[in-house]
């Protein structure tokens, strides 16, 4: 049975590297403040709960009622967080990117 809980936690682990990694390249990559602060509301808070989920499977003396209220921490500040970033943006009249080139 610790076999395959070390393989679920791997995989876990691996799931919120990737995520994670993601969110960095769009933090990177994408063109403005909008298209950044979504990319790292969402791909964040999957990548951070796939992490914690690992740490709840692997670490003996942790409680899973730990784990699942950072879960719902994180559900709920990163997406708030990235919300009013780009309410200050838009409230700051920053441009943005359309199909159609800078708006």
């Amino acid at each position: 049975m610790s076999l395959f809980v070390d393989i679920v936690a791997g995989l876990f682990l691996v799931a919120g590297g990737f995520f994670m990694l993601v969110a960095g390249v769009g933090i990177i990559k994408f063109p403005d403040a909008y298209c950044r602060a979504h990319a790292l509301g969402k791909a964040m808070t999957l990548g951070i709960m796939f992490i914690l989920i690992a740490m709840g499977l692997l670490l003996d003396d942790l409680s899973w009622s730990k784990v699942l209220v950072g879960i719902g921490f994180q559900l709920v500040t990163i997406p708030v967080a990235s919300h009013l970033f780009c309410l200050a943006a838009y409230r700051r009249k920053i441009r943005r990117w359309t199909a159609n080139g800078w708006y």
